[in-house]
């Protein structure tokens, strides 16, 4: 039996996670040879998804440079992706998300000739720079890509907006199926893969988990989420707040001289996927500027408070398990305080259905792909 040829491209930690499941699922399938590479677009935070899940990387491309800039990094992935296909000559090339890496692989794909796979696919904000650079990054693959694996009806709809109207799939979201299948790893030995500062948390408080790195939030947006992170504290004392900082510069700055020493608030340094996966499981609320947690945290009825003016997952919003406060330090406090002080409204957004899916999404792509390769669809 011929094998169809399979590579699949990452380079960040969010696309790694979302691919995991998909990864590990394929290779299991007798008519699939599947490859991997990694151009550690992020070296660190991607390598340790790779070890959590045990996924094979077949290219490791190792791209990442201290301060690099998004024109030197999509030049060098351009340059350093041209052998691995020629190399592979895959019958498909999967990419996820929005990330440069996932733009710079598909249009090397389409380079050579590659039929295009993407995941996640059909999620807009309508704004270019909001998130930057990934929508304009998304935009583009879905114009690249042979196949759309959408993860709601609304990215489908988008993707019909756009003229892209044929082999468009909804899927739900591939990161649920990595939820579930880290819960189950931790679940073995959590002690493995959670450091002690997280363990020796005070939990008979209420953990509010936060997180903030995106760029448009970077200068005042960022002040003003610490203010208001400053003002819950102080309003409630049975509140521990949890705030794994992001290594940029930009970030460490204004938080550690904003936070630093403010009691009942936990700086930690860049949590991995495993811990992230934990301490959402343990939080009360979360707030965050992030996309994925946005369809995480609803999988653990955990609501989410999405600090920021746009979002491409309206989804989430319009279902009751996300609520859009911006970035003002006066909504940030009182949006947390109606959850902190409100049972009802709490658990309307706790127990509302996640419209993101529930773990499937994976079975559902693989028989999509082999119904393709068939030539039944």
């Amino acid at each position: 039996m011929e094998k169809h040829r399979v590579l699949f491209v990452f380079g960040t930690r969010p696309e790694a996670i979302k691919l995991a499941p998909l990864i590990h699922q394929m290779r299991k399938e007798v008519e699939f040879d599947v490859r991997v590479c990694s151009t550690a677009q992020h070296r660190e935070m991607t390598d340790q998804v790779v070890r959590f899940f045990g996924l094979p990387v077949d290219y490791d491309l190792d791209l990442m440079r201290p301060g690099q800039s998004l024109p030197s990094l999509t030049a060098r992935l351009f340059s350093a992706l041209a052998p691995v296909l020629a190399d592979v000559t895959p019958d498909l090339l999967i990419v996820q998300g929005d990330t440069t890496t996932a733009f710079a692989a598909a249009m090397s794909g389409f380079y050579s000739r590659a039929r295009i796979a993407h995941i996640e696919a059909g999620l807009r904000s309508h704004n270019k720079f909001a998130p930057f650079p990934e929508e304009v990054n998304r935009t583009l693959i879905s114009h690249l890509a042979d196949f759309h694996f959408a993860p709601t009806a609304q990215a489908e709809r988008n993707l019909r907006e756009e003229g892209i109207k044929e082999n468009v799939w909804v899927v739900g979201n591939t990161v649920i199926d990595a939820l579930f299948l880290a819960l189950d790893l931790l679940e073995r030995n959590e002690h493995v893969w959670v450091r002690e500062e997280l363990l020796s948390l005070d939990f008979s408080k209420r953990i509010l988990l936060v997180t903030a790195h995106r760029r448009e939030n970077l200068g005042g947006p960022l002040r003003e989420i610490c203010l208001a992170v400053q003002d819950i504290v102080g309003a409630f004392p049975d509140v521990e707040v949890v705030f794994p900082v992001h290594p940029n510069p930009r970030v460490q700055e204004v938080v550690q001289k904003m936070l630093g020493g403010v009691r009942r608030v936990h700086l930690l340094p860049p949590l991995t996927y495993p811990e992230f996966v934990w301490i959402m499981r343990r939080s009360y609320l979360i707030l965050t500027d992030s996309g994925g947690v946005q369809e995480e945290a609803p999988a653990l009825g955990k609501p989410v408070l999405v600090m920021r003016e746009v979002t491409e997952r309206q989804e989430g919003i319009e279902a009751g398990v996300a609520r859009l406060v911006g970035t003002d330090r006066g909504r940030i406090f009182r949006e947390t305080a109606s959850l902190l002080t409100n049972p009802e409204a709490y658990a309307a957004m706790a127990h509302a259905e996640n419209p993101y899916g529930n773990g499937d999404s994976c079975a559902k792509i693989i028989g999509v792909l082999k119904q393709v390769f068939s030539g039944k669809t």
